[in-house]
């Protein structure tokens, strides 16, 4: 361990270097890593970093997914719910589907319960990669909304298709019904188990006296207790994290102070950030021993290769065909709901988009590297090095082909600009600010100006407000006063939360607005 650590810390220092450098040429961070880790694999003489397999989903996911889960707008995720349902079930059935019966006959030794290994491994598109690809163009909100609220849940269904195709491999049976009721089990279960260890997270939050730094640590260890507990009476360790994550986030105005709030962002983001750095970095220093050991099954390079490229277009074509499905469908069953354009032909050429956005990254590699090595028998896991070259090969072609060719497409093509938002950004900005400062206005001329015998300090404060500037001489701060300012805080975080139920404003505006009152609370703290 003491010979590695300084190989370990070189890695983070690496993965640090190369997200600078991807910011310096504009390009996601992502693409970058998957092309170090291509080329780490050929440098003679660096230690093997292995990683029980067991426990790949253990390190890496539940973190990974507890971010995004508090990140994401659920409000958003209610609102196009059909749409992100498809893709996260539907359309990842049919990707492992079609990789599978392709796998099963185009692919030397590959049996239909292998390919549907492959196909949920390789199934689920990647949030991080697609976040960090698109922040560089500008996309509709309804787009970015379906997009992450898929990513959520399409790890679910692709990894509880992983598990199944698990067992029919080392088993070699299938049942149907035992197969069905295990996945109501899974599901329900993994959704049950993530809500009520949410609901004691949020009790301990609350109750015990933690400061800012306790309450970060606690969230670090909430989302593996989660995967843990519900991976031991069989359901979705996924599910759970997914679910505890989102009640967790709803509920964050409640148990968390405004310390905490703006601290844990910090952490997060950079703890998220190492984690997907390390995982691609991984599979590369695999890399040489996934090659030989192909060499040794007596699988040409160039076979593997190919394979790669096949099953990559098996994954676009369908992806992108299941998006004109899902349109078509919509037209038929419910119209209303279609998102707004300008014109047909630009509504039609909406599902292209979502189709080229089908980026893999982490969770298939995570995945790949959780496949055993041998069966209980003793015997060598079959095809397991093919599945995790192929694996590579189709995260470096999506990240690399539909990464830097989709901001080109959004910017250069003009297909998309027909997309218009419900209501522009700008505008709900100005609306929310309006409403803000009508609300403060008349809480404070109803509630203090009344109850307080300083008129000057109310009308100082009245001022302050309306003109948002901050005053460069705080000694008139009174303990009196600033309790009226926190107080003023508070109503304004009501207000907000108030305002977040209108279905037009954007919740990533709100969350915004909420992060500025979290800093004026902070500076108050230390005048």
């Amino acid at each position: 361990m003491h010979n590695n650590l300084p190989f370990i810390l070189a890695m983070i220092a690496a993965i640090v270097l190369l997200n600078t450098l991807a910011g310096k040429l504009r390009i996601a961070y992502p693409i970058v890593l998957i092309v170090a880790g291509l080329l780490v694999g050929f440098f003679p003489g660096l230690p093997m970093v292995k990683i029980d397999p067991d426990l790949i989903f253990f390190i890496f996911l539940p973190p990974l997914l507890f971010e995004a889960s508090w990140n994401i707008s659920f409000k958003e995720m209610k609102k196009w719910w059909r749409i992100i349902g498809s893709f996260a079930f539907l359309v990842v059935f049919f990707s492992a589907l079609s990789v599978a019966v392709v796998a099963h006959h185009f692919l030397p030794g590959f049996t239909l319960a292998l390919g549907f290994l492959l196909g949920g491994i390789v199934s689920p598109p990647d949030a991080v990669s697609t976040g960090a690809i698109t922040k560089f163009v500008k996309i509709p909100k309804t787009t970015s909304a379906i997009l992450e609220g898929e990513s959520l849940l399409n790890d679910a269904s692709s990894l509880i298709i992983f598990r199944f195709a698990l067992i029919a491999v080392g088993t070699g049976q299938f049942f149907l019904q035992q197969a069905a009721l295990s996945f109501l089990w899974m599901v329900i279960g993994g959704v049950g188990i993530g809500l009520f260890l949410g609901w004691i997270f949020i009790q301990a939050h609350k109750r015990l006296p933690l400061d800012a730094p306790s309450n970060i640590a606690l969230t670090l260890i909430e989302p593996y207790f989660m995967y843990w507990l519900a991976e031991q009476l069989h359901c979705s360790g996924v599910l759970a994290v997914v679910s505890g994550g989102l009640f967790l986030s709803a509920k964050r105005l409640i148990f968390f102070n405004s310390s905490s709030r703006i601290q844990s962002s910090s952490v997060w983001e950079s703890f998220v950030f190492i984690l997907n750095g390390i995982v691609f970095l991984i599979i590369g220093l695999e890399l040489p021993e996934i090659v030989d050991g192909l060499r040794q099954k007596g699988i040409p390079l160039t076979t593997a290769i190919s394979s790669g490229v096949l099953v990559t277009g098996v994954l676009i074509a369908s992806r992108i065909i299941s998006s004109y499905a899902a349109l078509l469908a919509t037209y038929i069953f419910r119209p209303a709901v279609i998102p707004h354009a300008r014109s047909n032909r630009r509504r039609w050429l909406m599902p292209l988009l979502l189709g080229w956005t089908g980026m893999r990254g982490v969770v298939s590699l995570a995945a790949a590297l959780a496949i055993p090595i041998t069966l209980e028998n003793g015997s060598d896991f079959p095809q397991r090095n093919l599945i995790l070259f192929i694996t590579f090969v189709v995260i470096f072609l999506t990240l690399v082909l539909q990464g830097l060719t989709l901001p080109v497409l959004i910017t250069r093509s003009g297909l998309f600009e027909g997309v218009v938002e419900e209501q522009p950004e700008e505008d709900t900005r100005r609306k929310i600010k309006h409403g803000l400062k009508a609300h403060i206005y008349q809480f404070l001329k109803s509630r203090h100006v009344t109850a307080s015998s300083d008129q000057a300090i109310i009308e100082k404060l009245l001022f302050q407000w309306e003109e948002r500037a901050k005053a460069s001489d705080d000694s008139w701060m009174s303990e009196n006063t600033k309790a009226i300012f926190l107080e003023l805080l508070e109503v304004q975080r009501q207000y907000l939360t108030e305002l977040n139920k209108d279905p037009l404003i954007d919740e990533t505006l709100i969350r915004q607005q909420l992060y500025q009152i979290d800093l004026e609370e902070e500076r108050l703290k230390i005048i």
